[in-house]
């Protein structure tokens, strides 16, 4: 078997590929293929979007799945530029008290993984609904590739087969462990086939009969029966009548782009006003010098992720300011000096989601079509249980939730909670979009800001902004640089007082970008990922 590589250390090179018909980047060269596959039956960008979600549920199991919540944002053919979120959240039992009195005694935050964590899953709903409202083709079509890998076996690429590894333990018990790991042991290695025929049961049920039988049928009725027999508060009826929302996007105009995120409950907002902040300290200017543009993106970022992860959580609860705004990110701006901030309090990041990962796809067709999709079961395995017969890992994302009953994000019944997905999305001009991202927890807003800035002040290709050696806050205050960084930017950067570390690169994301430009499509894939960008 192949050896997991070096991940520190990148040695092949990429181009930005360009077509005319469809063009689809992720992590996994199968699943990118699965998606050009349905675009080429005919199938439009968010046929293949779903496709290529599906499929990457079965071969990066870890990092996505039926278990979890779906995110998009889009910008379809007509012109129509929107947001969908499909979400669950707290089950109806779950409030501080409930929570509480099923810890133990020495417990005093929502635990990490486990029964506790498991909230509403939005990803089968979610398909199904994009699909009926801008797809082309049916579910059965669009499941096809992810039955087949799932019943048939697929081989394990080597990034994934490194994640499933070093992750193996965050499955509990069985059937988890009997699902994912061989012979209930140990992951799968490089190139091993592996095969989930429990999956492929459940996206077969899926292709023929939708979503219902999740939500309100036989695979409902494991979910919640796992949940509850392990101490969990989620129960039938909180997935009885779930449904997904279309939602209008929060933006920022950036050096002459427009930029789309998600609203809350999702961390968009942290994006835009670090932009708006790094506009506002003139980090547009290409003749700054490399090591005080890091520093000041690196400071931008930090007072967003203050005021983001103090503000926002499910606006249906609590009201969240307007971080976007340009006026709060210019006052923002004058609290950020030449040196790094010494406030323990600004930026500082809670550490559950500090490794957390996920998938990110993107889609653009010939018609215009551009999606930028997200999947997550938040941490590596989730919540670390599977539901029953079925194959689905539940995800864990209720370990946002905080116990305090004054702060904003706090658990109670219903409430979706902050959520680190922020599928990306942004207008050059009226006939040049681009759907972008890069996953890794807290990683994304940190991503976007320095994707964006490569490509709008730097005026880099697709690829090479993706290509760049990236940065880093990091929960205990320091700056990680991948090894690859220029040693006399970061010399500068200790000099500003900020703590360098040098970290892997699985650490700094998973960016995909796939784009329409007046009829000319183009897509760039990460390099510290498995993937692929497929076009034709």
């Amino acid at each position: 078997m192949e050896q997991i590589p070096a991940l520190d250390s990148f040695d092949s090179r990429r181009s930005t590929v360009y077509g005319t018909e469809g063009v689809v980047a992720t992590s996994q060269p199968l699943a990118a293929e699965s998606g050009l596959g349905v675009l080429r039956a005919g199938g439009n960008a968010f046929d293949a979007a779903v496709a290529t979600a599906a499929v990457l549920n079965v071969v990066e199991p870890m990092s996505t799945g039926l278990g979890g919540d779906m995110f998009a944002m889009y910008r379809t053919a007509a012109g129509e530029v929107g947001g969908f979120r499909s979400c669950g959240g707290a089950p109806a039992q779950a409030s501080i008290d409930t929570v509480r009195e099923a810890l133990p005694d020495t417990d005093t935050e929502v635990p990490e993984r486990g029964p506790l964590t498991v909230t509403v899953p939005g990803a089968p709903r979610g398909w199904e609904t994009l699909l009926e409202e801008f797809g082309r083709v049916s579910m059965d079509v669009v499941l096809e590739d992810a039955i087949t890998y799932a019943r048939d076996g697929f081989p394990v690429t080597p990034v994934i087969a490194s994640m499933w590894e070093n992750n193996a333990d965050a499955l509990t018990g069985e059937p988890a462990r009997e699902t994912y790991l061989v012979d209930g042991e140990r992951a799968p290695r490089v190139g091993e086939q592996f095969r989930n025929e429990a999956l492929a049961e459940t996206l077969s049920t899926l292709a023929m009969e939708g979503s219902d039988p999740f939500y309100e049928g036989d695979i409902a009725a494991e979910i919640a029966a796992t949940v509850e027999s392990r101490g969990g508060l989620l129960r039938r009826t909180d997935l009885e009548g779930f449904e997904p929302e279309f939602i209008e996007p929060v933006t920022t105009d950036y050096n002459g782009a427009t930029v789309f995120e998600l609203p809350p409950n999702n961390q968009g907002l942290i994006a835009l006003e670090a932009l708006n902040i790094a506009a506002e300290l003139g980090c547009t200017d290409t003749a700054m010098p490399e090591s005080q543009r890091t520093h000041l993106l690196a400071e931008a970022l930090k007072y967003a992720f203050h005021d983001g992860h103090y503000h926002i959580t499910d606006p249906e609860y609590e009201r969240v300011p307007d971080l976007a705004s340009k006026s709060y990110a210019a006052q923002r701006a004058r609290a950020v000096g030449p040196t790094a901030t010494d406030n323990p309090e600004i930026g500082m990041l809670d550490s559950a989601a500090e490794d957390a990962d996920t998938v990110l796809l993107t889609v653009a067709d010939g018609d215009g079509n551009v999606v930028s999709f997200i999947n997550s079961i938040f941490m590596e395995f989730g919540s670390g249980l599977v539901a029953g017969s079925t194959g689905i890992t539940l995800q864990n994302r209720g370990a946002s939730f905080e116990l305090d009953p004054a702060h904003p994000n706090s658990i109670e019944p219903g409430k979706r909670p902050f959520h680190t997905l922020i599928p990306g999305l942004v207008k050059f001009d009226k006939k040049d979009w681009a759907a972008f991202g890069v996953m890794g927890g807290f990683m994304q807003p940190q991503g976007h800001l320095q994707v964006l800035t490569n490509l709008l002040d730097r005026d880099m290709s697709l690829q090479a902004a993706l290509d760049q050696p990236r940065w880093r806050y990091m929960s205990d205050g320091s700056l990680a640089v991948e090894a690859r960084y220029d040693d006399e930017v970061t010399s500068k950067l200790a000099r500003r007082g900020h703590d360098i570390s040098v970290e892997l690169p699985v650490q700094f994301g998973g960016g995909q970008i796939a784009r329409y430009r007046d009829g000319v499509l183009s897509g760039a894939t990460e390099p510290r990922k498995d993937g692929i960008v497929t076009t034709y």
